[in-house]
């Protein structure tokens, strides 16, 4: 098979879609790898790292969506990306339709079938090709959190630790997966309060055991989430439904209440945010306000920490990429129903119902596909 990579284009994405590791396990399988160039340096990786790993380089994004079977990305393809696609091309990257109208459609059109690494699924119901990027997030958050709260930033003046004498400051994290977790960790071992909130009870017990008294856990409800926000100096929003939009959990009336000042931290906003005034934001210009509760919202939180980032999701990417490569498609999501589950467009139809109820669009079963197209 002939594998793509093309250059991130989204602002401030420095990540690759492929490290040279990836690239030579493929050319050892005895696929075709190009890669564009430039493609790696903002992680750290050189053209020549790719050619000795046996990859060939191209000047252009047009060579590489030309001439490629199966690109593999990190960020959703942009608009002018999306115009590049065609029919019976396949797509493995990042996707986050559930927000994205356009992008949704522009798939549609292109024909191709799109593989979305958040929606890819593992034996324990996780989420590993999301997970990496999550736990990058996660230990992020609490890092651009506290960088929000200086004054010099529009923030309280809060440090997170405190000093003798003076309260370290609080930290809300509403939800504890995987995002929820890291960032609970690190905000606790910056020395700041930090709460969870979960709706799980198998997940609070387990934070409380395997966490002990690092940081507070308490079962999520209205009046419970009102009565932190009224405390908290910092909001970190780390809650998932893999694929679908994030409920909005946190709205703008709930900021009379709290401390002007106070950070929010969005890591749900590739799915649209989990806080009514959330939108996307660049590393470039994080940080905006909103009746004095400043907000950071960066799309791609982990391609600030780029080289760690490309590193952490070419390892999770890559048996899949491979399988993918060696089978096509079909034959590898026939096998692998987990595969199968990151399946959300194929020829023109939609594939994940999550997307579907969240666009009000017509979806097909990804297995109902997978039969059509045998």
């Amino acid at each position: 098979m002939k594998i793509g990579c093309p250059t991130e284009i989204k602002p401030q994405e420095f990540r690759a879609g492929l490290t040279p590791n990836a690239a030579r396990e493929a050319v050892a399988h005895g696929h075709e790898v190009t890669v564009q160039k430039g493609a790696g340096v903002g992680a750290g990786f050189a053209d020549e790292d790719y050619t000795t790993a046996g990859a060939r380089i191209a000047d252009t994004a047009e060579e590489i969506f030309a001439q490629s079977d199966m690109i593999v990305k990190v960020k959703e393809p942009q608009a002018v990306e999306r115009k590049m696609l065609r029919e019976g091309q396949l797509l493995f990257t990042y996707l986050h339709l559930a927000p994205d109208p356009d992008q949704t459609n522009d798939l549609l059109a292109s024909g191709c079938t799109a593989i979305a690494y958040e929606t890819v699924t593992d034996e324990r119901g996780g989420l590993p090709l999301l997970a990496p990027m999550s736990e990058v997030a996660g230990r992020l958050a609490p890092q651009v959190g506290a960088w929000t709260l200086q004054k010099a930033n529009g923030g309280r003046g809060v440090l997170m630790g405190g000093v003798p004498g003076v309260g370290a400051a609080k930290v809300l994290v509403i939800g504890g997966g995987v995002v929820g977790t890291h960032a609970a960790r690190i905000a606790a071992g910056m020395g700041a309060d930090v709460t969870v909130l979960d709706r799980s009870l198998p997940r609070l017990r387990y934070l409380d055991d395997v966490f002990g008294g690092t940081f507070g856990t308490g079962y999520s409800s209205a009046g419970l989430l009102a009565e932190h926000l009224q405390q908290a100096d910092m909001v970190i929003g780390a809650v998932l439904v893999p694929g679908a939009e994030a409920p909005k959990l946190v709205k703008r009336a709930d900021f009379a209440m709290m401390k002007p000042g106070a950070a929010l931290v969005d890591v749900a906003i590739d799915q649209g945010g989990c806080f009514e005034t959330s939108r996307a934001t660049t590393h470039a210009d994080p940080v905006y306000e909103v009746d004095g509760i400043m907000h950071y919202c960066v799309a791609n939180m982990p391609g600030a920490v780029a080289r760690t980032s490309t590193i952490a999701l070419g390892n999770a990417t890559m048996p899949f990429m491979l399988a993918l490569a060696d089978k096509g498609w079909q034959r590898a999501c026939a096998e692998d129903p987990h595969l199968l589950n990151g399946l959300n467009v194929h020829a023109g139809r939609l594939t994940y119902g999550a997307v579907g109820e969240a666009l009000g669009l017509d979806f097909i079963a990804a297995g109902e596909v997978l039969r059509t197209a045998a």
